[in-house]
């Protein structure tokens, strides 16, 4: 298990109102957005580029569950839990204070016996082919990996709740004025990068990362529609970074046949889970890497740069 890339103080306050923009355009005008964010929230230790992805993770989910709209509601709050709890009274949050993030959705809602295995990595009740269920496994990740808890709560025909205790970053200066812990440069580049990614903010948001860096990026959402960006090339791309488990077929496989016409081509491999995928252990280990979602841009940006420079 990867640690994050960047700690430092966050201010998930900042974080949500800077993603405001980002999330209405992946939720779809059928969807409000409502923010309730607490004044003087306190920060808390984590990655910003992690805690981004989860909050996407966590809009796609909840859009995916109002098809004829709805409402979706982010808040912040501070909490403690108290020591000396009764016994009889069992929580797995430990006494202490913590930032407590929650996003509630007035969809469909979630069955009890689905909701015992949200969090396990490829489990979806979606159709085969619509999404993989990797999203909520790697943001219950993202949360272990910061000392917190997720709790969900839902009500079929109500809605769903997320309930996020992140512990606060004891000992360490208050949120800072920015976002984002102290940024080293990051490297840059000039190569062609194929990405291909079915969840579409995903999508946009590592080719935005990319493009920063100075990347020429070609974006697919499927393999097939790869193979044909792919075909359409006059100078073949430089790396493929793709998604592991995709609706048509996997990232493996894809990877397998571009190298067939062009083996020089790099390979990066993004997701949440790799294990047990098809075709996966079967690629050469000095050609192909793997980067664990949810990653931040700083550790998209390191690896993509030492992978195009492996020789």
């Amino acid at each position: 298990r990867q640690r994050p890339a960047a700690l430092g103080p966050i201010d998930l306050n900042r974080i949500v109102t800077d993603m405001e923009k980002l999330l209405r355009r992946v939720i779809g005008e059928d969807i409000q957005l409502i923010t309730r964010l607490e004044p003087g929230l306190r920060s808390i230790l984590a990655d910003a580029g992690q805690i981004e992805q989860v909050v996407l993770n966590l809009a796609v989910n909840a859009r995916d569950a109002m098809p004829d709209g709805g409402q979706l509601i982010l808040e912040t709050a501070s909490f403690t839990m108290p020591g000396g709890l009764d016994a009889a009274r069992p929580t797995a949050i430990a006494p202490g204070a913590y930032v407590l993030f929650s996003m509630r959705d007035t969809g469909t809602g979630i069955p009890r016996n689905v909701r015992e295995h949200l969090f396990e990595p490829f489990f979806t009740t979606k159709e085969s082919g619509d999404n993989t269920g990797l999203g909520l496994a790697m943001v219950y990740n993202f949360v272990e990996r910061c000392g917190g808890v997720i709790e969900v709560e839902s009500s079929m025909g109500s809605g769903t709740t997320f309930l996020l205790y992140l512990p606060v970053a004891e000992g360490l200066l208050r949120a800072r004025t920015t976002s984002r812990p102290d940024r080293v440069e990051l490297p840059r580049g000039e190569e062609t990068v194929l990405l291909v990614e079915d969840e579409d903010a995903v999508r946009s948001l590592v080719r935005d990362i990319l493009e920063r860096q100075g990347y020429r990026v070609l974006s697919a959402a499927c393999a097939e529609e790869a193979l044909t960006v792919y075909g359409r090339c006059q100078q073949p791309p430089d790396m493929l970074l793709t998604d592991v488990v995709m609706p048509d077929r996997s990232g493996p496989a894809l990877a397998q046949e571009l190298a067939g016409r062009n083996p020089a081509l790099k390979v990066l491999f993004m997701s949440g889970y790799a294990g047990g995928v098809k075709g996966f252990d079967r690629l050469p280990r000095a050609e192909s890497c793997f980067l664990q979602k949810p990653f931040s841009p700083e550790s998209l940006a390191l690896k993509v740069r030492q992978v195009l420079d492996a020789r």
